[in-house]
């Protein structure tokens, strides 16, 4: 019988379970794809502060057009033709009053609101990438730290949008939606994330990009404005900062059963035959009985729809299911 007495035994069993968690998470640590996905993760970030440390205050630009059009509009100004050194606003008009929370606060506490507030999120998806898949997370930051840090640098809002749509995946039909349908409006790329949302997501995301669309129609002449001054910036290079919105579809990605599937030439094949097949087999209907072979596709294509935007689940689903 142990004489150890009772206070004594309780701090040796919490330092046991200590002793066997950090042994569990060194052997983890140790595994050879985590040590080089974190060699990968080390290097990206050491390059990215570096990057950042040595812009200074020369870095957001892009960020301090923002703070800036607020502020002019406020006073009465016009944002797209701004006076100063500030790059002109270039979104939709109704979409400035967005800005404004942000905006109030002295151009130094917004620019570290703003930057502090993207590298947190940030961190936030890479946990959870990192989490699930180590390696090929690693790999991704690593193909994307330039653009990253681009944007970390300008301040520009594509990789604030590019997690919002990351957190989309984890919200509601309506708040992925309206995440979706205002970062495509503002910048377009984003509407080709579109499958990647939840279904039901998808017909919110359609109803509040109507909804932008019939905003700007109706703020139409300062609409013509942001235009002009959209499309005055002459020739521009090519946009390497919007690889950033890859990232967003991340929590979609990772989630398939094989995720880098699209990789390996086979599956490109098995693609084609099954799409062949599907053809051909709507080919021979068609031939034997035409009406009947083409009022199936018909209903076969409304369904697919109807599925992708959530509005007819698929068997088995809670929602599909009848009572007992």
């Amino acid at each position: 019988m142990d004489a150890t007495p009772p206070f004594l035994r309780r701090p040796q069993r919490r330092a046991g379970v200590i002793r066997r968690a950090l042994r569990r998470e060194w052997a983890r640590i140790r595994e050879p794809k985590r040590m080089v996905a974190m060699a990968i993760l080390i290097v990206a970030f050491a390059l990215a502060i570096a990057g950042m440390t040595a812009r200074g205050e020369t870095a957001g630009a892009d960020a301090q057009a923002y703070w800036a059009a607020v502020r002019i509009w406020i006073e009465g100004g016009d944002p797209y033709h701004p006076t100063g050194p500030f790059l002109p606003y270039v979104y939709a008009p109704w979409m400035l009053p967005l800005f404004i929370p942000w905006a109030l606060l002295p151009w130094d506490v917004a620019w570290f609101v703003w930057r502090g507030a993207t590298i947190l999120l940030l961190l936030w998806s890479i946990r959870w990438a990192y989490t699930r898949r180590p390696l090929a997370t690693a790999i991704l930051v690593g193909l994307l730290a330039f653009p990253m840090a681009a944007n970390l640098d300008t301040g520009n809002i594509n990789l604030l949008l590019a997690l919002a749509l990351f957190g989309a995946q984890f919200t509601g039909p309506r708040v992925g939606g309206l995440i979706w349908g205002l970062a495509t409006w503002m910048k377009w790329v984003p509407a080709i994330l579109w499958p990647t949302l939840p279904a039901r997501s998808r017909l919110w995301g359609l109803l509040f990009l109507a909804l932008s669309a019939s905003l700007s129609l109706a703020m139409l002449p300062l609409t013509i404005v942001q235009l002009q001054v959209l499309f005055g910036f002459g020739a521009r290079p090519l946009r390497a900062d919007y690889l950033v919105f890859i990232w967003s579809a991340v929590p979609w990605w990772w989630r398939l059963h094989d995720p880098f599937a699209f990789l390996r030439p086979r599956w490109w094949l098995d693609q084609v035959r099954r799409l062949l097949g599907v053809a051909g087999r709507w080919g021979r209907a068609f031939r034997l009985e035409p009406g009947a072979a083409t009022r199936d596709a018909s209903t076969m294509l409304v369904r697919s729809v109807r599925r992708l935007l959530g509005l007819d689940p698929r068997p088995g689903s809670k929602r599909s299911a009848g009572p007992a």
